[in-house]
Order: structure tokens, then C-alpha cells, then sequence
């Protein structure tokens, strides 16, 4: 189906061409003065040395009759404004509301895309810390899958090195009450163990030997490593669950799953040539990497003592998802501090041929979550804020809300109500920011039924829904959608908008373009409610502004589901 703003580049195009000679942009966008602004004129007078604005009347004077355009007129220094035809529009908005998928088609080139996101650690309870990049990675997994994409989530979790022959050594120690271990014990047994390494000599070497035996396979420092994984799952899963992630068992791929490769990258990378020497340790200098004095960056492999670094693993991974699972899309979402990290590691597997076209790879990076004082987000005695708490607090916070605002609701349906306005607030709040920049995590702001918040939107949709309750009606499939006042046509351009978006977003993987739409839609719908009866109109434009709510509710939902932010039905 083609976008409304495409169909205006289809008019206009060919008049551009004929004045350039030669095919030319029309340069179309969205305006605050008009439907669509054309700014193509402007870019085409420095080639043609003319004024922008005799162009641009001349461009009108080839543009044909078009039913799809209202009124077109040359503005400022040299824009075109166009007015969509009422008319039209309305044809347009109901063979979107007839689309199940509401104009956005499935993608014809489908892609192996593998969304590397949350990987936190074993052992370790999960923290605020990660929390934008289970969110990030969840709403990218959601939109690529929604397309068409055969999308791989990978939950990368550190779950192998040197700190494990320090946990299993202090399992060791503790005996019989190994079997003891719970969910809140991680965090404590975790802060035990290494106040033990730190502080006996004796325990230190016997965790640095444990080490050895781990990568050495043996059997029963095995069992005890696979006993902190499967405890640690546990707690890693309880917390997916609470924030409506979509990861599971399946998606988890730790660091020990690539150590058998480790050495065979390392000998592809000597045969290659691209393994250097460097105080006993063995890097790589990837192409263009260069520190603050000029000199090549170092990417280490390898480290001194025999033990592989970070950069092995990754490159470990990069070769298995090309050439194993043939992604040619890879997407790491982790935070901006690791920038540099993976562009060598990028440069590097390129070098090596595993990140060979069509594969690529990108790292979507994100900024921190900040507390009041614009410091990194610290709970009140000043530790790291753990993130099964931060939910928890979410969805009671709301529960008072949402109490307050409909008191009649069940206890089991105010619970849900909460919940999807508890951890709706927290996922909106993360991705409605540009994804680069940190962001303040503020309660007040976050929760609120009003203003650029994810309540804000569900109430959008609730309102709609107290529609179809109070008129006791059901959306009619068939109603044919007439547009007659401003306030449906400012709707209407909104709902034809979705596509294009979608559409941009899959590409940038900037979310708050998606946040910010829908922020306009709900917007523009607010208008049309307050200004356009829908239950109190005659039956045509009944049965017409009832299909406008119903297509507006769809796409509402539709988009939070892709943020995944649940609509409750009410509130």
C-alpha cells in the first residue's frame, strides 16, 4: 500500500523532472502550514541557477489535475504547500482501516537479523543497568519480527572467566549448603566471595586453579558452575516476566558457549596475518583505530597470561552468527561507553572476512538512566538500584493511580490495569528519549495520565473503547470512512503517517520517532473528540467517525505492542 507521502512524491515527481531535465526530489515532508511541504525547489535552483520561487511555479504549472490534491500554492522562498483533498484522504484511511495490517506490508526482502541485548551477568542480580538494553533490544526484536524478519534474540550473559573460579571455589567451601542457594542469596554470595579473594591469599590461588579447571572441563567444578546458571536463569527469567520481555530460556547464549572456538579464531587470525605480538599478549590493530597520541589501538585476543579477552569472544560471535546462522544483520545493543570496543571488533571481522556483504553489523548504543541530581540512578543508600525492585515499585505506584481514577475496578483487573501502566511508564520513559542521550528517571513525570507518557496513550485507547461501551456498538468492518470537518482530516493525515514511520524506524532503530508519533496521533484524536460528536451524529457519520476511533485504537495499540506496552481496555 502506498504511503500517503508517497503518493504525493508520485505528483509531483514527474513536474520536477520536467523542469530539471532530469529526474529530481521533490522533497517532500510534513507541515505546520499545510498537509505536506515541497522543498524541492530550493536544492534544485543552485543546479538550474534560478529562483527558487519561478521554479517552483513552474513545477504547479505542470503539475496535472491530481484528485489527491486540494490546493497547492508556492510559499516563502521558493516551498510548495499542498493540501490533501478530503476526498481523497478518506479513500485512503479506509482501505487502511481494511488492511489488518494498517498499510504497513511485510518486508519482501526478509533478513536473518540477530538482536544481541539485557546480557547480564551470572551470579549477579540484574540491575537498573540493564534495563534500557533488555528494553531497547525487545522493542527492535518486536518491530524486525513484525516486518517480516526472521529475527534471533541472543542473550549474551557473562557466565565465563576468571570470577567463576572465585564463586565455585566459595561454593566448594560452603559445602552441603550450596543447595541453600536462593534468588536473594546471589547478590550476597557474590559480595562473600569476592571479600574472601581479596582478603586470603590461600583462597585466591585455590579460585585462580579453580579457573583452570573450569576451561579445563572438568566434571565436577562443572557441576557447581552449572548450578550459578541454572540459578541464576531463574532469577533472569522472573524478571523477563515482569517486564513483558520476550526473552526466554531458548535466547540465552553466554560467553562459555563460545570458549570451544576461541582458539580456532585466534589461528584464523595468525594465518590471516592480522595477529601481532604486544608484551607477550596477542592483538589485533584493527584499520583506522588510532588513540588520543596517534598511535594503533590495540584490540587484545589474547591476554599474556593464556586467557582470552573480551575481543575473542566477540569476534567468536560475529563468526558464529554469519557463517552458522547466516544473519546478515547484527545488531548490539549495549551502552554508547562500549563505542570504541566494537568498532574494532567490527574493523577486525571485517578484515577477517566474517563480516563479509551483505553482513553488517551495528551497535545500537544508549546513554544512562540518571536519578533527580543527574547522577547515574543510585537507590537511597546510594548502592546500584536492582531491577526486580525498580518493577515492583513501578506497578505499585501505579496501583494507586489507577485506584484513584477508577475505584470500581476488581482487585484482579485494578492488578493487571497496574501492571501495564507500571511497566509501561518505565518502558515509554526509556525509549520516548533519544536513545543516545541519558535520561532522567523521575516517578511524577513517568506516571502521569497527561503529557508525553505512556498513560497518556493508554488512556488514549481507553477512551476510545468507553466509545464503543457506552454506544453499545461493535466497529462495523464494512463503514466507509467521510471526511468533512478539520479536526478528521488533521486525524486522518495522522493515521496515514504510520507506515512511513514504521518504516523509518526500522532503519535507525530510534524509537522515540515511534513515541513522538503517537504522541501526535493522540493529539490529533484528542481534537476530533472533543470537536466531532461521534455517538450523538447522524448514522453515516456515526458509522464513519466510529471507524476513525476504531482505526485509531488499532493503530495505538499496535505501536505500543511494538514498544511492548500493553493497552489496557480501562483505567
Amino acid at each position: 500500500m502506498t504511503s500517503l507521502e508517497q503518493a504525493v512524491v508520485d505528483v509531483f515527481a514527474p513536474a520536477f523532472a520536467a523542469v530539471a531535465g532530469t529526474p529530481a526530489d521533490p522533497v517532500v515532508r510534513r507541515s505546520q502550514h499545510a498537509d505536506f511541504q515541497i522543498d524541492g525547489a530550493l536544492p534544485l535552483a543552485r543546479v538550474l541557477g534560478r529562483a527558487p520561487r519561478d521554479i517552483a511555479a513552474e513545477v504547479l504549472s505542470r503539475v496535472g489535475a491530481a484528485d489527491l490534491i486540494a490546493e497547492a500554492v508556492v510559499s516563502g522562498p521558493g516551498f510548495i504547500n499542498v493540501t490533501v483533498a478530503d476526498g481523497a484522504l478518506a479513500t485512503l484511511v479506509t482501505a487502511a482501516r481494511a488492511d489488518q495490517r494498517l498499510g504497513v506490508g511485510v518486508t519482501e526482502d526478509p533478513e536473518t537479523v540477530v538482536v544481541d541485548y539485557s546480557g547480564p551477568n551470572v551470579a549477579k542480580e540484574m540491575h537498573v543497568g540493564h534495563l534500557r538494553s533488555t528494553v531497547i533490544g525487545d522493542a527492535c526484536a518486536r518491530l524486525l519480527g513484525w516486518l517480516g524478519h526472521r529475527v534471533i534474540r541472543v542473550n549474551h550473559v557473562g557466565d565465563w572467566g576468571t570470577p567463576f573460579g572465585m564463586l565455585i571455589e566459595h561454593l566448594v567451601d560452603l559445602g552441603e549448603a550450596v543447595h541453600e542457594l536462593s534468588l536473594r542469596d546471589l547478590d550476597e554470595f557474590y559480595q562473600a566471595a569476592r571479600a574472601k579473594f581479596d582478603a586470603d591469599e590461600a583462597f585466591a590461588a585455590r579460585s585462580r586453579a579453580r579457573v583452570v579447571a573450569l576451561q579445563s572441563g572438568d566434571e565436577a567444578t562443572l557441576r557447581l558452575w552449572r548450578l550459578l546458571v541454572a540459578e541464576s536463569e531463574r532469577h533472569l527469567l522472573a524478571t523477563y516476566d515482569t517486564l513483558g520481555a520476550l526473552l526466554t530460556s531458548a535466547d540465552f547464549l553466554g560467553e562459555s558457549f563460545y570458549n570451544p572456538t576461541l582458539a580456532p579464531v585466534v589461528e584464523e587470525l595468525a594465518a590471516l596475518g592480522l595477529l601481532h605480538d604486544s608484551d607477550g599478549a596477542k592483538v589485533v590493530f584493527p584499520a583506522g583505530q588510532v588513540g588520543r597520541d596517534g598511535e594503533p589501538l590495540p584490540l587484545i585476543v589474547r591476554k599474556s597470561d593464556g586467557g582470552y579477552g573480551y575481543g575473542a569472544t566477540d569476534l567468536a560471535a560475529i563468526r558464529y552468527r554469519t557463517q552458522e546462522l547466516k544473519a546478515t544483520r547484527l545488531l548490539y545493543v549495549v551502552g554508547s561507553p562500549q563505542q570504541r570496543h566494537f568498532e574494532m571488533v567490527f574493523t577486525t571481522a571485517r578484515e577477517a572476512g566474517w563480516l563479509a556483504p551483505p553482513a553488517r553489523a551495528a551497535h545500537i548504543g544508549f546513554g544512562q538512566v540518571l536519578g533527580a541530581d543527574g547522577r547515574k540512578l543510585a537507590s537511597r543508600a546510594g548502592g546500584t538500584v536492582k531491577l526486580a525492585e525498580l518493577l515492583s515499585e513501578a506497578v505499585d505506584r501505579a496501583a494507586s493511580i489507577v485506584e484513584n481514577k477508577n475505584p470500581s475496578l476488581g482487585t484482579a483487573h485494578r492488578a493487571a490495569v497496574a501492571h501495564a501502566v507500571g511497566i509501561g511508564a518505565i518502558k515509554y520513559a526509556d525509549l520516548s528519549s533519544d536513545r543516545i542521550k541519558d535520561y532522567v528517571f523521575a516517578w511524577d513525570r513517568m506516571l502521569a495520565t497527561t503529557g508525553d507518557t505512556a498513560a497518556y496513550l493508554q488512556y488514549s485507547y481507553v477512551r476510545i473503547q468507553s466509545i464503543f461501551r457506552r454506544g453499545d456498538v461493535s466497529p462495523d468492518a464494512s463503514a466507509v470512512i467521510t471526511i468533512k470537518d478539520p479536526a478528521e482530516h488533521a486525524l486522518a493525515l495522522e493515521l496515514l503517517a504510520f507506515p512511513a514511520v514504521v518504516a523509518e524506524v526500522a532503519e535507525t532503530l530510534q524509537f522515540h520517532k515511534l513515541t513522538g508519533y503517537l504522541q501526535d496521533l493522540a493529539g490529533a484524536f484528542t481534537t476530533f473528540f472533543d470537536r466531532c460528536p461521534v455517538l450523538r451524529s447522524d448514522a453515516a457519520t456515526r458509522s464513519s467517525r466510529l471507524a476513525l476511533c476504531d482505526l485509531t485504537a488499532r493503530t495505538l495499540a499496535r505501536s505500543l505492542d511494538l514498544l511492548g506496552i500493553s493497552t489496557p481496555t480501562q483505567m
